[in-house]
């Protein structure tokens, strides 16, 4: 296999990079509010905001993500909603990721001692101020595991966007695939990629969870 070509190839995939990265920082930014607000909602004792959290988590988790992204940018227009591509395919990312969290983050919340909210409450502080002062904090910790390998997929679910001709890095493939008629090593090429991306953010968990032990 020509080596100049391997090179060449791969760089112009590294091209498409940018956005892939641009679309996954954006998703989990959006799919972390989202895991905020559906926890809350779930542990908020309020009964319809807490059915309103379960239905959400219920069908964002039980459908999978191509659908949601069928639904989303090609099933909406038919109601006069229309997304750009690269809107679509953040909306669908953030809300698929915020279901997953908020369930890693509503289960730790769980995990902490209730002898902290009663602790809490002795000293004057409310529900809230509690949840987000004291408990929130003791939670956060203990999901960073399982947040943090559900924003690995993440990186890996965005080449899922492709179907919705967003060119991040997949479709990119296909394209110079298109082009070359080449397509076992130019998609040994995107795996590779994706891999160092699942990599370089694994050490960074890795990282974050040692420096949470520490503290």
């Amino acid at each position: 296999m020509d080596p100049a070509f391997i090179a060449g190839t791969f760089w112009r995939l590294m091209s498409a990079l940018p956005l892939t990265l641009e679309v996954w920082a954006l998703s989990v930014a959006l799919g972390g509010l989202v895991a905020l607000g559906v926890t809350a909602a779930r542990v908020s004792g309020v009964a319809p905001l807490e059915a309103f959290a379960r239905a959400y988590v219920f069908v964002f988790r039980g459908t999978p993500l191509l659908v949601q992204l069928f639904v989303i940018y090609y099933g909406l227009p038919s109601v006069g909603i229309e997304f750009t591509p690269v809107t679509a395919g953040i909306l669908a990312l953030s809300l698929n990721a915020g279901a997953y969290l908020s369930e890693s983050l509503r289960g730790a919340i769980g995990s902490v001692s209730k002898g902290q909210w009663a602790a809490s409450y002795s000293l004057g502080l409310g529900y809230w101020r509690t949840l987000y002062h004291v408990i929130l904090p003791q939670a956060l910790r203990i999901a960073v595991p399982s947040m943090s390998n559900t924003l690995i997929s993440l990186i890996k679910d965005t080449s899922l966007v492709s179907v919705i001709t967003l060119t991040e890095l997949m479709l990119s493939t296909k394209e110079v695939i298109a082009t070359t008629f080449r397509p076992l090593p130019l998609y040994l090429a995107a795996a590779a990629i994706y891999w160092m991306l699942s990599l370089a953010f694994e050490a960074v968990q890795r990282r974050a969870e040692r420096r949470l032990n520490r503290a």
